[in-house]
């Protein structure tokens, strides 16, 4: 999900990305209006409010909501700025980075708010911004490494763009094109994991109350922890071939051969003749 970048990512990864980052976010927006009565997962009101609050000349609450602006636009900023930075070193640091900082800020509002919230003006307007920032994070690295195709966090643009590509397949030659099919498949995905995050949310708040932060930031451990095992299986496999092709043993090559318990010999072969090799150098005398 996370290992890939822009255009050599297939459908299948940004669908897998897309559904899981968008059921965080629907379950996100859902628990923030039951308990502080504002949408955190997207600025579209608040850039409302914001423009609102300046016209009754409430000085106080226009900085509140232009920092609240600002936390969701500085969260795509800092994920797009790990991104572009670690890329070369590290894709799996690179776009790991943003989604460990938004489980910290998630499970920093759910440890404030299960032990420590007295439900103050104050309280509500930081833990807010906090969830604002996570969820610009979120969405920052989703369109960052996606190319701009995947955006979880609010479905103004999602809707949008399905209403067009329905009315596209209202003509044949539009049904059979793969990239549009391809797109609304996406899309739809994304937008059934919101409704289904958000219900989620709203199910189970009342049980949970901030402890649904917790679940939320499992889903992202998931989303982290899925290409952390893919990369390290990936990477054990590759060292066992090497291996088997150049004869050079590694610790990690030598753990493969015990678990699988390796005993064959190897052949190489050399034109049409094949000719039989020594056994694995640490394979049992």
């Amino acid at each position: 999900m996370l290992r890939n970048y822009s255009n050599s990512r297939t459908l299948g990864d940004n669908i897998r990305l897309g559904t899981l980052t968008a059921f965080t976010a629907g379950t996100i927006n859902i628990a923030s209006l039951l308990i502080f009565l504002s949408f955190t997962s997207n600025v579209t009101g608040h850039y409302a409010i914001f423009a609102a609050e300046i016209s009754q000349g409430n000085w106080t609450q226009v900085a509140v909501v232009a920092s609240w602006i600002f936390l969701f636009f500085f969260g795509g900023f800092v994920a797009n700025l790990s991104v572009i930075n670690f890329n070369k070193k590290s894709k799996y640091f690179a776009h790991a980075l943003p989604i460990v900082l938004e489980i910290l800020c998630l499970l920093a509002v759910g440890i404030y708010g299960q032990f420590y919230y007295q439900k103050t003006l104050g309280e509500t307007e930081t833990l807010v911004a906090l969830m604002l920032f996570a969820t610009g994070l979120q969405n920052g690295l989703t369109a960052s490494i996606s190319n701009f195709s995947v955006k979880t966090t609010h479905l103004t643009g999602t809707t949008t763009d399905l209403g067009i590509l329905f009315s596209m397949f209202t003509q044949k030659k539009f049904r059979k094109n793969p990239e549009l099919i391809a797109r609304a498949k996406l899309l739809m995905s994304i937008m059934l994991a919101y409704v289904l995050g958000a219900v989620f949310s709203g199910l189970t708040y009342y049980q949970l109350e901030f402890r649904v932060f917790y679940v939320i930031s499992i889903c992202l451990l998931v989303v982290i922890g899925y290409d952390f095992y893919k990369i390290n299986i990936r990477h054990f496999r590759t060292e066992y071939r090497y291996y088997k092709i150049f004869h050079k043993p590694t610790f990690i090559a030598f753990l493969y051969y015990k678990i699988h318990n390796k005993e064959e010999e190897r052949t190489t072969s050399v034109g049409n003749n094949a000719r039989p090799q020594t056994k694995l150098a640490f394979g049992e005398k």
